[in-house]
């Protein structure tokens, strides 16, 4: 994982704008309709090498294959492995309890109405080897018609898929945390075997307290993030950490976010895992201020943050200056070399989820790429 030892570099959390016939054409599969599958493969293809030229106009150092070829960063995973043919379970979120009408506006999105959970009713294990290799080929042949400083493919944490999806099969938690990050091994080694970064999204860590662990005190979710890492550090044993980033996420969806667990309480447990680099919300209204958890808490060696500078649920373009002072601050407190900035999470983390408009996604990159170079002056004149 490149470090910006020259320069701030830029990257993003993920998931990006799909092409409408795309997004039909994906909604069409999750509901059932017959979708000519090499006609899907080829347009995914073909999306991909859009989106990664894309990233490269905008100035992104560090891209990816926008996720094009999943329903969500999570949910894919019942494509790709066997075991999950159970009932879905509704997921609770804490800080819409109390806010019913908005709620029921949150979940009638397109995307999110259409994304289907259901729940492990058998035995865990790989379904679709070939799933992550067609990503890592899509990608490297877009990779080709550009020049990139580094890319990487992202992949879901055990953690997140037991909270997506509802275990009605293993008899405890920890096996089966532990059957779905042994299956999910070959997807990940299968990405770092390309010589590809690896991002493991992991909002189970964060927006697991108020979802999954809602009844929970703080200690005891603290400890259930430490189940959590286990699991995801014996899955990446054969990676080496530098070729590894991890997301950090609340949850991305325009809410109240007043029950989000503070970083502050989960930090020093998150840094115990094996990823070298972390990339977490730092720009949206509930956590921006929370660059001062650094101001106590050591970043351990080895270690590189992605703070997200521009927010990833409202159509603002964040002013330049306020850009510069976001990558300023994480760069004073724990040195530029360990700073690349990027976005507080994905522009299309479910398909059909547009919160954002899609030209002023690339607008909010492009702004973020261009005061990286300008506050790159300040720190290395």
């Amino acid at each position: 994982m490149k470090r910006s030892t020259e320069r701030f570099l830029t990257t993003h959390t993920g998931s990006l704008p799909r092409p409408e016939d795309l997004v039909r054409a994906m909604f069409a599969k999750e509901e059932g309709v017959p979708v000519d599958p090499a006609a899907l493969r080829a347009r995914i293809r073909s999306a991909v090498a859009a989106v990664v030229e894309k990233q490269v106009e905008a100035g992104i150092d560090i891209v990816n294959d926008g996720e094009m070829s999943k329903p969500s960063y999570a949910t894919y995973a019942k494509d790709r492995l066997n075991g999950f043919g159970g009932q879905s379970r509704p997921l609770v979120y804490q800080d819409l309890v109390g806010f019913p009408e908005f709620a029921r506006r949150v979940f009638g999105d397109p995307g999110r109405a259409r994304r289907r959970t259901p729940g492990c009713n058998g035995p865990i294990s790989v379904g679709d080897p070939e799933a992550a290799e067609l990503d890592v080929a899509n990608l490297s042949h877009a990779l080709t018609r550009v020049t990139a400083e580094e890319a990487f493919l992202s992949a879901a944490s055990p953690g997140v898929i037991s909270l997506f999806f509802h275990n009605g099969y293993y008899p405890s938690e920890e096996a089966y945390l532990d059957a779905i990050a042994e299956a999910m091994r070959q997807e990940y080694e299968t990405i770092a075997a390309a010589g590809l970064i690896l991002q493991i999204d992991c909002p189970d860590l964060a927006m697991g307290r108020h979802i999954q662990y809602a009844q929970l005190s703080v200690a005891q979710f603290r400890n259930k993030v430490r189940l959590h890492i286990e699991a995801l550090n014996h899955s990446l044993e054969n990676i080496p950490a530098e070729q590894l980033r991890l997301h950090l996420c609340w949850g991305n969806y325009e809410g109240p976010h007043h029950c989000d667990v503070p970083l502050r309480d989960i930090i020093e447990i998150v840094f115990l895992a094996k990823p070298a680099g972390l990339s977490f919300e730092a720009a949206n209204p509930r956590h921006a201020h929370e660059w001062k958890v650094f101001e106590d808490v050591k970043l351990p060696e080895g270690k590189v943050l992605i703070p997200g500078v521009i927010e990833s649920k409202t159509n603002f373009i964040e002013h330049p200056e306020l850009i510069a002072e976001r990558i300023g601050r994480f760069a004073r407190l724990v040195g530029r070399e360990n700073v690349t900035a990027g976005s507080d999470c994905g522009y299309g983390t479910w398909v059909g989820q547009a919160a954002v408009d899609p030209g002023v996604v690339w607008a909010k990159l492009a702004a973020m790429a261009e005061r990286a170079r300008i506050a790159t002056r300040e720190f290395w004149r």
